[in-house]
């Protein structure tokens, strides 16, 4: 495995472990790479076009070092003084064979902003995993679009025996930081949800350093989702990890100063692939959907992950504060998968949660080849309500396709609030829009089509061959003193039509199709995932 060399940074909110790896040059590397070069020339066929490495998603060769003074169209209102950061896969490295969207490494771009002046930068997140290959020079680990078919499975065996080799040290684990950010007690996490997570630092000068990996004074020895929970009420956080071997899901909670509770193992029947979770203020909603881990069914030629669309969706609510999982309910709803939910609250007897829900989804769409458009692909905002008292479980759709991304006002997580902010997706991975619901309206049950009405207040269009990425809500009040959507949403938006990219304000309260406030970017952004904004006083309470 390796020889685990940690450094340890100590702060009044616990250690972070300084990631050296020690990968293994030599004859056993040599002698792997020429297996693999043999399999991947008889099984692997190169002709195939790898969407997800073209376009705008192509990574950037190069990270950039803090770029100031950036021009500004408009006014950055005062609110946003802090760094919005939005991370995404920029794999550093061609690929050996396959390329799946998810594979890249994670790349930070940053914005600082400060007194109406904007500053532009772009980090990788220093992971094991990119260390030991830039020590290499080349990929070696191995990738979700190689895990498809017979070939899948050997190269599957490829890493495992690297992994026994020493080739390849997986003390501080495999992950690529790719996926979210987060901020709770002093530290901005880079999160993916097969690892532990990364801690980043903000510069004064909006730079991005990683610190380490956090693992909660080796008390974290799961994986750890890319979406936890911070209750804005008691500055907790509440995570989980799932795994393919049992426990299958593991629960966590971490208090305000840092410190991380027991495991709690969840009890399901089968491996899944839990994305998202949700919290209200006295509950834990897990979401046991059939995305199966079905590595068998590689040999059928199928993706390592396979959906069952002959079984229902279950849904299951923990309290908060459980010691195990013992007095868990399920709740069973039609056969549907969910990556991203908005929100979810307690109302009397029920427990609600806003949502996007998928109709068969397929991983393989974001996998080499793709289409243009979106076909036989539903993700659409619902609401669903089980009743701890009665066991029965109900579900009303909100909007009709395509809708994901969704964030709220977060002062609200946990709690009930009325608005919800989305992306409309053109592709399954380009937005060419930002809505905005009102849950006290009723959907216009008419709509084929994503428009302004009913529970649709408004949209941002954002134009003829621009795409952007998720918009984060930032309050123009601190603390949540102000009304739910007095405040802007924020985001990169990346124009096809001339290859330049930019940052987007605009109105929350209005969606005015006048930004509020435009910066223009030095660089390319590729399409990527999550975002967060961190605030002035986060920044200033940084380890």
């Amino acid at each position: 495995m390796g020889i685990e060399v940690e450094t340890k940074k100590k702060n009044e909110n616990g250690v972070v472990t300084t990631v050296e790896p020690k990968p293994s040059k030599g004859v056993s590397s040599w002698l792997v790479d020429l297996v693999e070069k043999m399999l991947v020339c008889m099984m692997y066929d190169k002709s195939k076009p790898l969407h997800y490495l073209s376009g705008n998603f192509a990574p950037v060769k190069e990270e950039t070092p803090p770029c100031a003074d950036l021009p500004v169209r408009g006014v950055l209102p005062e609110c946003l003084n802090g760094e919005f950061v939005r991370v995404g896969p920029n794999p550093k490295f061609v690929p050996v064979s396959g390329y799946h969207w998810f594979d890249g490494d994670g790349m930070i771009h940053g914005m600082r902003i400060k007194d109406g002046k904007a500053t532009y930068v772009s980090r990788y997140v220093k992971t094991s995993r990119l260390k030991q290959e830039e020590h290499f020079g080349t990929a070696k680990f191995m990738k979700i679009g190689d895990l498809k078919g017979m070939f899948g499975l050997f190269m599957i065996h490829m890493q495992l025996i690297r992994a026994k080799l020493k080739v390849l040290d997986m003390s501080f684990g495999y992950g690529t930081g790719n996926t979210a950010l987060v901020y709770h007690q002093g530290k901005l996490l880079a999160l993916s949800e097969a690892d532990k997570p990364y801690v980043v630092k903000v510069l004064e000068d909006g730079d991005l350093q990683t610190l380490g990996l956090l693992d909660y004074d080796k008390r974290l020895k799961h994986s750890f989702t890319a979406h936890p929970k911070v209750d804005p009420f008691t500055d907790e956080m509440f995570t989980f990890g799932y795994s393919h071997e049992p426990p299958y899901v593991t629960y966590r909670v971490i208090d305000k100063e840092g410190k991380m509770s027991d495991p709690v193992p969840i009890n399901i029947p089968a491996p899944v692939m839990m994305h998202d979770f949700a919290i209200t203020e006295n509950y834990s909603i897990f979401m046991d959907l059939p995305l199966y881990f079905r590595p068998k069914d590689m040999v059928k030629g199928k993706l390592i992950f396979t959906f069952d669309n002959t079984v229902k969706a279950r849904f299951g609510i923990l309290a908060r504060y459980a010691k195990t999982d013992k007095d868990i309910r399920w709740f069973e709803l039609p056969n549907c998968f969910i990556f991203h939910n908005a929100n979810a609250w307690e109302e009397g007897e029920e427990v609600v949660l806003i949502t996007c829900r998928l109709q068969n989804p397929d991983l393989d769409q974001v996998n080499g080849q793709t289409k243009d458009k979106l076909e036989d692909f539903t993700n659409e905002l619902y609401e669903m309500r089980f009743n701890m008292k009665t066991g029965e479980a109900s579900q009303k759709q909100l909007s009709v396709s395509a809708v994901d991304f969704p964030r709220i006002n977060e002062n609200y997580t946990g709690r009930k609030q009325r608005y919800v902010y989305g992306t409309i997706l053109d592709e399954i991975a380009k937005v060419k829009g930002i809505i905005k619901f009102d849950l006290h309206a009723q959907p216009e049950q008419s709509k084929e089509k994503l428009e302004k009405g009913g529970n649709i207040m408004g949209i941002f269009d954002l134009g003829t061959g621009r795409y952007g990425s998720e918009a984060v809500f930032v309050p123009r009040q601190p603390g949540g003193t102000g009304e739910e959507d007095d405040g802007y949403l924020i985001f990169f938006v990346h124009d096809e039509n001339t290859g330049k990219s930019e940052v987007n304000v605009i109105d929350a309260k209005t969606m005015s199709s006048e930004p509020v406030a435009v910066v223009e970017l030095p660089n390319r952004v590729p399409y990527g995932f999550h975002a967060f904004f961190v605030n002035e006083e986060q920044l200033s309470n940084q380890i």
